[in-house]
């Protein structure tokens, strides 16, 4: 197996090739899920979402792509720890090639300085399997649910809206569509640090976002067609912006609508702003994006404060997927 990097800002025939190994596993492992687009995918690859990374594509002895891996490298938290994902094509599993490819990304991490090695499998699947019997130790659960657009939400939006309207008196609601607007850019970075108390495995660090990496990540979905739309709670006295969440919509995967971050600042919550962002922000998409069918997200397993929002909103569990670590500095690693 021949094993090459690759720039995937440049090398197109390489990142299409990943890109349809990485679609192919979805399809197989995952097919109640939507994939990615490609658009999605180049700007994800060729950018690693703001952190440094390294891209990798495996041909079989024939020449045929086998395999692919990006490694992210993150420089501003968990400095010991490489992220990776890594797929193996559906009809080149069970030959060696995983294996091999995860030998080759763990070299690739200890050469960057890293102890820990991180990725993340389906519970259940192919996956799941293979990260045990590489040694590696299973950690917390990412549980992803699907709400279904069907008759009958607006008016359970609208039910809940009034409800959590009666509890959040004293805050109202700024709303956008696309790049954060940027006398609000950094105001909204700083509620990227309501997300450190999330769940997430011993030893781990959340991940940290400022104004300018916030900036580019956008930019770079806004450049392959990607909208975005944004709800944000603001504190009447001070006029600070204390709550935010955001969905996503990718023109190469229509009808779906991408969850992304939803967080209240700590001195904030009690107010139910986390459902009244996430109902207005629905309507919102939704009054924008009329082919919707569904919205997926996913949330750690035991985050049970916004799991209790999404169910009520009428999410539900199509996917379980579980972190998992392999030690680097062990004599058989």
């Amino acid at each position: 197996m021949l094993i090459e990097t690759f720039d995937p800002a440049a090398d197109q025939q390489r990142l299409r090739a990943c890109y349809e190994i990485v679609e192919a596993c979805g399809r197989h492992d995952e097919p109640d899920l939507p994939g990615w687009s490609f658009g999605a995918f180049s700007a994800g690859w060729a950018h690693g979402w703001g952190t440094p990374h390294q891209a990798w594509l495996a041909q079989g002895d024939a020449g045929e792509p086998v395999g692919c891996y990006l490694l992210l490298l993150p420089d501003k938290a968990n400095l010991t720890t490489g992220s990776c994902l890594l797929f193996i094509a559906p009809g080149s599993r069970r030959s060696g090639h995983g294996r091999r490819l995860l030998g080759h990304c763990a070299g690739q991490a200890r050469l960057a300085g890293r102890t820990r090695l991180r990725a993340e499998v389906t519970e259940g699947g192919p996956g799941a399997s293979f990260a045990v019997s590489a040694g590696a130790s299973i950690g917390i659960s990412e549980v992803i649910r699907v709400l279904a657009i069907e008759e009958g939400l607006s008016a359970r939006l609208a039910t809940l809206r009034a409800q959590a309207e009666e509890a959040a008196d004293g805050y109202s609601l700024v709303s956008w569509q696309g790049a954060t607007p940027e006398e609000l850019i950094h105001q909204t970075a700083a509620i990227e640090v309501a997300m450190q108390d999330a769940p997430r495995d011993p030893g781990v660090e959340p991940d940290t976002w400022d104004a300018d990496r916030i900036r580019k990540v956008e930019q770079q979905a806004l450049a392959f067609g990607r909208r975005a739309y944004s709800v944000a709670a603001r504190h009447d006295d001070s006029r600070a912006l204390v709550a935010l969440t955001q969905i996503g919509a990718d023109p190469g995967v229509p009808g779906w609508g991408f969850q992304a971050i939803t967080a209240v600042l700590a001195e904030h919550r009690g107010h139910r702003l986390g459902l009244l962002l996430k109902v207005a922000n629905l309507e919102l998409a939704l009054s924008q994006e009329p082919g919707l069918h569904s919205i997926v997200t996913g949330n750690a397993g035991p985050n049970q404060h916004m799991i209790a929002i999404n169910e009520l909103l009428g999410f539900r569990v199509k996917s379980v997927r579980r972190s998992c670590e392999l030690d680097l500095t062990g004599p058989g690693s």
